[in-house]
């Protein structure tokens, strides 16, 4: 039998930290490049027609911020049969759709919302990181299990927002191809600095 020292040595430790920060900040400085350069951040996002007649409506009748979807479903805790089926009717005849509403309003990329960006970035890192130092296998190896952590995330998110909730395909495909970017480049990094621990024989 082999055992693995894992993250017992300090030498992997600050491999898995220094790694880690520096790939969350390449898939930080990445998501800020596809949003602003490229056509990927933007895919399948689309401006409302004639935006204040619609807006201005919410902001009278929906008066807490919060996850909303449409059509809604009368006694939604206990529906009864009737319930179920006029609810069916309204999304046979849509219009149906989620909506995420903040009716006080905000800040546009606020140093909050980037600062909370940057540290899930280093902090998804630094996992991927963990997992690389327990893992035997060449460069090109170690950057293929970071990518397909991301396709991961990618697959096990974002398909079932698009199947459940309708996002747009050209919006979910541009989402694919930000996240599967990102972590390509995020494990170019990682599998550059974190290496595999050292095996030790274990005695029985």
């Amino acid at each position: 039998m082999v055992r693995g020292d894992g993250l017992e040595g300090g030498s992997t430790m600050r491999r898995v930290l220094a790694g880690g920060s520096l790939a969350g900040i390449v898939v930080f400085v990445w998501g800020a490049f596809s949003h602003l350069a490229t056509p990927i951040g933007m895919m399948g996002v689309r401006q409302i027609p004639e935006e204040e007649k619609v807006v201005l409506p919410m902001a009278v009748w929906i008066r807490e911020p919060g996850f909303y979807y449409f059509p809604g479903m009368a006694n939604p805790k206990s529906p009864s049969k009737a319930d179920q089926e006029d609810h069916a009717a309204k999304i046979k005849k849509g219009p149906t759709g989620v909506l995420v509403i903040h009716p006080e309003g905000g800040e546009a990329m606020s140093p909050r919302q980037l600062a909370t960006e940057l540290a899930s970035n280093i902090v998804a890192a630094v996992l991927a990181a963990i997992v690389l130092s327990q893992v035997r296998s060449g460069y090109w190896g170690r950057v293929l299990i970071v990518t397909l952590m991301g396709i991961f995330g990618f697959i096990s998110i974002n398909v079932s927002y698009w199947n459940w909730y309708g996002f747009p395909t050209d919006f979910t495909i541009g989402t694919a191809l930000d996240e599967i970017i990102g972590w390509f480049l995020g494990g170019l990094v990682l599998a550059a600095i974190v290496r595999p621990a050292a095996l030790a024989p274990v005695s029985e």
